[in-house]
């Protein structure tokens, strides 16, 4: 049985080796693109909401929607709108003496 003995060059060499073709096996990748239609499921986890709570958007209007058979699709970009249209920005918090913000009337 034969020796052999590696050396720090040797494993340096092996782990610039090694990420060359880990880089080339990731890095090439292109990211991946976002789907113009959505089921359901996938609309419930992207909105971290419940089935219920996509109803209720659905009948009252607020979400548009396609329904083919049982299955129910929902546009992205109506999605990324309805997001848009309903952001807010929290108004500054006034120095009332006494109060802060974690006070309660």
């Amino acid at each position: 049985m034969a020796v052999e003995i590696v050396t720090k060059d040797d494993l340096a060499e092996f782990k610039n080796s090694l990420i060359k073709e880990l880089s080339e096996l990731f890095g090439n990748r292109k990211p991946k693109e976002q789907r113009e239609w959505l089921k359901t499921y996938e609309v419930m986890a992207l909105l971290d909401i419940s089935k219920s709570t996509l109803h209720q958007l659905r009948i009252n209007g607020t979400l548009a929607y396609t329904r083919i058979g049982h299955c129910v699709y929902y546009k992205y970009n109506d999605i990324r709108e309805l997001m848009e249209k309903n952001k807010t920005q929290n108004p500054p918090l006034r120095n009332v003496k006494g109060h802060n913000r974690f006070s309660f009337p």
